[in-house]
């Protein structure tokens, strides 16, 4: 282990013995006979033939040489910390490359390299993360790491998968903007309260994807483990679209667009509004752009009445079946069109 280490460890500082040759020469050539001698050392254990004893006590005695001098009786404990250490890098360097890999791999299928908090990945892209349950104990968080490599691997196919937004509808839904026959298909997944959900909805707007797809609503209200909602008032909101989207109306898009882009008088983006504000408070302003939208007090009191339903709660249980179990989706917005999945926010071009 003594060998592998230190040959881990010249790989570490290669780069600033690199920098320091370009001046001295000497450390250079000094550097590179320790390092071609720990990788041949490396080569014969990769090869499991028995590794030149002499460096690993060349390695130890250069540590030691002058603890021995003046206190030889520490010289048998350091030796066994000095093998100690060695297992230790040994092994950690093994862990960062696995984890690097699994990263890499998380990346490539999911768009985030954290499977269980998605947001948390500055590598990805920009997302509100669905995220799992945080594990309480050393065995939990041990099952989660190798739940996290099955689910890796179990979604590699999706990477390959033919994108059909037809797959993946849940009745009853509506569309950005009015069916334009000839356009294809497109489906936006959003959480009302997600302000990438919002970012991304302003892009797609301003470069016109709503005027060449014929986008489906998916509005998704992130769940949290507990069962309560990431975002206050996003599953309110979400009902009162799928109400709307029940009574055969456009109002569902109305709303979001609204909620996306518009602003109160007092200059306020309403999503920021409407996430500050009680569920009553939250209730009373949807039901006034309703009417400001042209829905009379009779289809205003039904459609209240349907977004209290289990019809609704049906719907948004189905919803999040679609969105987690058959989309595979850690983060959101996600989009489907042009025959693939894409995880985050949308930019334009």
């Amino acid at each position: 282990m003594v060998c592998i280490a230190a040959f881990i460890i010249l790989c570490l500082v290669g780069v600033f013995v690199a920098f320091l040759s370009i001046f001295r020469r000497d450390i250079g050539k000094k550097y590179w006979a320790v390092f071609k001698k720990a990788w041949g050392c490396v080569w014969k254990k990769v090869r499991l033939q028995k590794c030149e004893t002499n460096f690993k006590d060349d390695v130890k005695n250069t540590l030691l040489s002058k603890i021995v001098l003046k206190h030889p009786q520490w010289v048998k404990p350091l030796g066994i910390a000095i093998e100690t250490s060695a297992i230790l890098i040994v092994v950690l360097t093994i862990w960062s490359l696995v984890e690097a890999v699994k990263a890499i791999l998380a990346l490539w299928v999911f768009g985030t390299c954290n499977v269980s908090q998605p947001a948390s990945c500055a590598l990805g892209a920009e997302v509100c993360g669905i995220d799992a349950t945080e594990p309480q104990n050393p065995i939990e968080w041990t099952g989660r790491w190798f739940s996290e490599w099955g689910e890796i691997f179990a979604n590699i196919p999706d990477r390959f998968h033919d994108w059909k937004v037809e797959d993946y509808l849940v009745e009853p839904y509506s569309f950005v903007n009015k069916y334009q026959d000839g356009n294809e298909l497109a489906m936006d997944i959003f959480d009302p309260g997600c302000s990438v959900c919002l970012q991304s909805y302003r892009n797609q707007k301003s470069s016109g994807f709503f005027d060449k797809y014929n986008t489906v609503l998916m509005v998704y209200a992130i769940q949290l483990p507990d069962g309560s909602y990431k975002f206050n008032n996003s599953d309110l909101i979400a009902k009162y679209m799928h109400a709307a989207d029940m009574l055969d109306t456009d109002y569902a898009g109305k709303i979001l667009d609204r909620l996306f882009t518009g602003v109160n008088d007092k200059g306020v983006i309403y999503q920021s509004v409407l996430m500050q504000s009680s569920s009553e408070e939250a209730e009373h302003i949807l039901q006034a752009w309703l009417a400001e939208f042209g829905m009379d007090k009779k289809e205003l009191e039904k459609l209240i009445e349907v977004a209290h339903s289990e019809e609704v709660v049906q719907i948004m249980q189905e919803v999040k079946t679609m969105v987690e179990d058959k989309i595979h989706a850690k983060g959101i917005p996600t989009l489907i069109y042009d025959g693939k999945k894409h995880n985050g926010l949308y930019k334009a071009d």
